[in-house]
């Protein structure tokens, strides 16, 4: 083998080694950013400190809880868990939590949950409920009332 096919057989090497180094950083690259954009959409929201923390399952048969007590301007964190099965004939296991008078919207996964932070700005009954399965909201099991007081 000459001197100049040597020269050009290293100089190939050298430029799919450069390749396979430029492939395997741009795929680096891809994977971290999707991690960044991906993973906190899995990860639970920050809650502001000193919220109080309400529990609230949804079944087939209404809400566990029908009435919940806040206090005005305090932040609230409301984690709705689904107790039934994705196989739910209406709603496909899904539960809801929903106030309008607040913009608050709550949807629990079959077997799962969700949960949000809001604050009540003033004092009065605010209905929430489930318009997802179980009649909506029509049903009154799939009613409560969220007091806040001053």
């Amino acid at each position: 083998m000459s001197h100049r096919d040597r020269r050009e057989q290293s100089r190939r090497r050298r430029r799919g080694r450069w390749k396979r180094s430029a492939y395997v950083l741009i795929v680096l690259a891809v994977a971290g950013a999707t991690a960044w954009l991906v993973v906190p959409g899995f990860l639970p929201a920050p809650r502001p400190a000193g919220a109080d923390v309400v529990e609230v399952e949804g079944t087939m048969s209404g809400f566990t809880t029908k009435v919940i007590r806040a206090k005005a301007g305090r932040p609230l964190t409301v984690r709705l868990t689904s107790l039934d099965t994705r196989f739910h004939t209406d709603g496909g296991g899904k539960h809801q939590f929903a106030i309008d008078g607040l913009g608050v919207n709550i949807i629990a996964p079959p077997q799962g949950s969700r949960e949000a932070t809001f604050t009540p700005p003033a004092p009065g009954v605010y209905e929430y409920y489930c318009d997802v399965c179980c009649g909506g909201r029509a049903n009154p099991t799939m009613q409560g009332k969220l007091i806040v007081e001053a």
